[in-house]
């Protein structure tokens, strides 16, 4: 009994795998890879992405991500960790802990581009990445690594060979003022502490007018003060 109840187990976790696979996700509710409607309105869908529908129509960004060919969405935690951290700089600087500074309060003309630092022109799927990656363009004129990068965070190590899962990474100079890769050949010989990596939760959305990935609940929105995740 003690045997069969081990193999139910594995066999269990086997299939959920094998199907997170299937649909490119990670965690959360599985999904069929099409949706029959704009990137903007699945996105609408969605609560976990609710303000960030807020801050798109504040930006009257909404055409922007639909011709996007490929955008990474943040989810309400991400914006959320940047109004937090942007609270905590302004603190310091004001000498006022007792600031209010909510997402209402965000320059949201000013951040126009940072939300661009996330779409690109063309559609990025698992079926055209590795583990070398590819070092492209986002919408607002800055490079971003995006690649295939294996782990064993949601595994157990149970698997011989580890799954692999989307990361977006933002290269930052090693000093302040100093240089970052301008090719792919580049980007292999920075030291890691330049790549700010962030896993997607949920990779592989089609929808009418583009692929759709989800950044993890961890990041923060612009990696704000060049902090990971």
């Amino acid at each position: 009994m003690k045997t069969l109840k081990i193999f139910i187990s594995i066999l269990f976790v086997a299939v959920v795998f094998f199907s997170c696979k299937k649909d490119y996700t990670i965690g959360g509710d599985l999904f069929k890879a099409q949706v029959n409607m704009t990137t903007y309105d699945y996105l609408k869908t969605n609560h976990a992405f609710d303000t960030l529908v807020m801050m798109i129509n504040k930006m009257n960004m909404k055409d922007e991500v639909n011709s996007a060919g490929t955008f990474f969405a943040v989810t309400n935690y991400s914006i959320t960790n940047f109004v937090l951290a942007k609270k905590a700089q302004l603190s310091i600087q004001k000498n006022n802990e007792n600031l209010v500074f909510t997402f209402d309060s965000l320059n949201f003309a000013s951040l126009k581009d940072s939300l661009r630092a996330y779409m690109f022109k063309g559609k990025i799927t698992r079926d055209n990445l590795s583990q070398k990656g590819i070092y492209t363009q986002a919408l607002d004129g800055e490079y971003r690594l995006i690649q295939l990068r294996p782990t064993t965070d949601y595994t157990n190590s149970i698997f011989t060979t580890n799954p692999q899962y989307i990361y977006l990474t933002k290269v930052v100079p090693l000093t302040p003022g100093g240089p970052v890769p301008v090719d792919i050949n580049g980007v292999q010989q920075v030291d890691p502490r330049q790549l700010l990596s962030t896993l997607c939760q949920t990779t592989g959305i089609l929808t009418t007018t583009g692929v759709l990935h989800v950044l993890n609940n961890n990041h923060t929105f612009t990696y704000f003060n060049n902090v990971n995740n």
